[in-house]
């Protein structure tokens, strides 16, 4: 995924930068030791987005990045989106319990922690395996995404 990973990376900043001008955006954005895809911040708010491809455990992502902020103590609203491709969808329908206890993770810490929001999203691509020709439209479907993110902040 490398390559492909970083070019969506790229594109969802890019697409932010525009649709939410007045945040910073980067990508590989640290909070402690731990790098998140991209990031907006303002003088009060940090946004963060993290898009999950096919993580064994996405819950452990979810709870490293909950624990920095915490252990940070950042000034400000903090607001976590977790973007989940169709990997952790099941064919019977509903989504895998390693979606479930990353979900479960951060509606915790949320309701935990003052100002800290989280935010599940469908990323609504089956990503390729390594190697694998990227799916077709996934700009459309990484622009879905920012908007989304751009809605809820």
């Amino acid at each position: 995924m490398g390559r492909f990973a970083v070019d969506v990376q790229a594109h969802l900043r890019e697409r932010l930068a525009r649709l939410a001008p007045d945040f910073d955006w980067t990508t590989e954005h640290r909070i402690g030791r731990t790098p998140v895809d991209v990031a907006g911040e303002s003088a009060t708010r940090l946004v963060v987005v993290e898009l999950e491809w096919r993580r064994a455990d996405p819950a452990d992502n979810t709870a490293k990045l909950f624990r920095h902020l915490a252990e940070d103590a950042l000034v400000g609203r903090v607001d976590v989106f977790q973007l989940f491709t169709r990997y952790y969808d099941l064919a019977n329908g509903g989504v895998s319990s390693k979606r479930e206890n990353a979900e479960f993770v951060g509606r915790t810490a949320a309701t935990t922690f003052d100002g800290f929001r989280y935010h599940p999203i469908e990323f609504e691509l089956d990503p390729p395996k390594r190697g694998a020709e990227r799916p077709a439209g996934w700009r459309a479907v990484a622009d879905t995404a920012a908007r989304d993110v751009r809605a809820r902040i």
